[in-house]
Order: structure tokens, then C-alpha cells, then sequence
């Protein structure tokens, strides 16, 4: 798990290209420390395992899976990327719930200035934009954002300077895509508001039935 407060923006020193997968090297310095083969970083938003650790970076396998989902596929060596370690359970949770498992790739619209933040306003398709609601939580590359405004076709979020300067995805502009993960608390509610056939439906949501699914 994830706050989707970006630690520090790494540097991609290489990437292997595998058949229908890739092994991507980065140069880190900040998540190096306590980090131990096994554990979990969230590159661009996106939760890799760590397999290999050196004085400079980490090595790090993306599957098949992943590089259909997100953008890592597209990364080159001197590509900057977002880095997070996973949420230490004694840690500040100053971020959202982020599970670094993508739920898209959109694509930046345009980005305007407003005094002393920077809006952003990104198309995405409609798996992800039904779990994005205004004033609730989105991950983009990583980083938690608070989303502004949805419309039909897209959303829109206004960044901070703090977050602009500490992000790769500060640097981004129109046309670049994003890795997009909307908050999971919605579509936990959506699963257990779905029909069941184990669940008699004449008599819709009862105190049993919630009992039952945890509640």
C-alpha cells in the first residue's frame, strides 16, 4: 500500500527488453534506504518488487500484465519517474489509499496556470472516470491529487508548487500520458452493491446481509 506522496523522482539508467516483458533499472537515492530486495516501490504509480539493489538504483521485473496497463512500457534510459516505497505501518498517511495497481493510461489535456498552482486537466476513458468524483482522490503517476472537476470525457486537478517541483509529473505537459488509479473505496462499494445470486434481491440490502459482508 501506498499514500501516493512521491518521494523522489528517479532517474530509468536501463531497460531490457524481454519477449513480452522488460526489466527496468533506476537510479534512486532517496527509497535506497532500508530498502531490501522483496520490497515494494511504486514507480509511477505503479507497485513493482524489487530484485536487485546496488549503491545507485534498484532493478526492478514488469510483466506483461503491467506494461498493457501503464506506461512503463514507453520508458527509455534518462526517462524521470516517480518513486514511492510502501507505506510503513508506523507512517504518516498523508496521501490517499494507493494500491499502485493502475486502472488506465490517460492522456493530458492541457495544463493552465492559476496564481500560484497549475491545473491540469486529463482525458481518460470511462472505466476510470466512473470512480472519479469531485473533491474525492486520484493517483496520477503516483502522486495523490485532488480532483477539481469531471466531466463527461475527462478531469481536471490543481497542483501545487510543492508538488510540481517534486514530481516528474510536474513536468509534464499536453499530450503526454499518465498512469491513473482512482481511490479503491469506490470500487469496493461497487462490488458489494452488485446483485448476488446467493442474496434473495426482493428484499435489497438488509441488516443480515450487511452483517454478513462485514459491516
Amino acid at each position: 500500500m501506498f499514500t501516493g506522496i512521491v518521494e523522489e523522482v528517479g532517474e530509468v539508467r536501463a531497460v531490457r527488453q524481454g519477449a513480452r516483458s522488460a526489466a527496468l533499472s533506476i537510479g534512486a537515492k532517496t527509497v535506497l534506504s532500508g530498502l531490501k530486495i522483496g520490497d515494494s516501490v511504486a514507480v509511477d504509480g505503479v507497485c513493482l518488487t524489487v530484485t536487485g539493489k546496488d549503491a545507485g538504483g534498484f532493478t526492478a521485473d514488469v510483466m506483461h500484465e503491467t506494461l498493457d496497463r501503464s506506461t512503463l512500457g514507453r520508458l527509455v534510459p534518462g526517462s524521470p519517474v516517480d518513486l514511492e516505497r510502501a507505506m510503513a505501518a508506523d507512517g504518516r498517511f498523508g496521501g490517499h489509499i494507493v494500491s499502485g495497481h493502475i486502472d488506465g493510461v490517460g492522456t493530458i489535456l492541457s495544463t493552465r496556470r492559476d496564481d500560484n498552482a497549475v491545473w491540469y486537466t486529463v482525458q481518460a476513458g470511462p472505466k476510470v472516470l466512473r470512480y472519479v468524483v469531485e473533491k474525492g482522490s486520484v493517483a496520477i503517476d503516483g502522486a495523490s491529487l485532488t480532483v477539481a472537476s469531471v466531466e463527461r470525457d475527462r478531469f481536471s486537478i490543481s497542483m501545487i508548487p510543492h508538488t510540481a517541483a517534486v514530481t516528474a509529473l510536474g513536468k509534464k505537459g499536453p499530450g503526454d500520458l499518465v498512469n491513473l488509479e482512482a481511490d479503491i473505496i469506490g470500487k469496493y462499494v461497487e462490488k458489494l452493491l452488485e446483485p448476488r445470486e446467493d442474496v434473495p434481491q426482493e428484499g435489497g440490502i438488509t441488516l443480515s446481509f450487511l452483517a454478513e459482508n462485514g459491516f
